[in-house]
C-alpha cells in the first residue's frame, strides 16, 4: 500500500545511486528555493522521453530559479544510462534503482509490464518539491504516463511562491 504524503511534513527518505557514479541523497540537497524529484516510469516510456528532454532544456532556468533537479525511475544502471545517453540528458541527474518500497513511502502507483519493453515492476510518475529543510512542498502524483505537470509552468512559479511566501497547500 502506498503512503498518502501531505505538504508541509518531512519528506520520505530518499538515497540513489546517479548515471555517471555519483550518489543522490535527499538530505544532502542544499538548493536555494526547492530540489525538485521527478520520479519517471523509465527507459521504456517514450512519454518519459518527451517530459525529460523538456526538463534537460530548463536545466539552466532551473538554476536560476534556485531549484536543484534529479529525475529518476526503478530502471537498472544500464537501462538508467541508456535513457540518459539516448535521450540525451546531459544537464540533468539520472537516477536509478530505488526499490518499490521506496515508490510505495513516495506514494507513488506502481504498474507491472504488459509489453516486453517494460521492467516487470515499475512507478508511475511523480513530481515533488521539497523545501531546504526537507519539508514537502509540492505534491504531484499520476497513475498514467500522460498526466503530468507543465514543468515550464511550475518553473514559472518558483518566485511567486518564494517572494510570496505562498504557504503549501492541502496539508488540512
Amino acid at each position: 500500500m502506498s503512503t498518502k504524503l501531505l505538504p508541509n511534513t518531512q519528506a520520505p527518505a530518499l538515497t540513489v545511486d546517479l548515471v555517471g557514479g555519483s550518489r543522490f541523497d535527499l538530505t544532502s540537497e542544499t538548493p536555494e528555493n526547492f530540489t525538485m524529484v521527478v520520479f519517471y516510469r523509465g527507459y521504456h516510456c517514450p512519454v518519459c522521453k518527451g517530459y525529460l528532454q523538456k526538463l534537460n532544456s530548463l536545466a539552466g532556468p532551473c538554476a536560476d530559479a534556485g531549484l536543484s533537479v534529479i529525475a529518476l525511475s526503478m530502471d537498472n544502471a544500464e537501462r538508467a544510462a541508456k535513457s540518459a545517453a539516448e535521450w540525451e540528458l546531459a544537464d540533468l541527474r539520472i537516477g536509478y534503482g530505488f526499490s518499490e518500497q521506496v515508490a510505495r513511502q513516495w506514494g507513488l502507483y506502481i504498474s507491472k509490464a504488459i509489453r516486453d519493453t517494460e521492467t516487470d515492476v515499475f512507478c508511475e510518475p511523480g513530481l515533488f518539491w521539497i523545501r531546504p529543510d526537507g519539508r514537502l512542498y509540492l505534491v504531484d502524483i499520476s497513475n498514467m504516463p500522460w498526466a503530468r505537470p507543465d514543468v515550464e509552468f511550475l518553473l514559472s512559479k518558483v518566485a511567486f511562491a518564494v517572494e510570496k511566501n505562498y504557504p503549501a497547500r492541502g496539508d488540512y
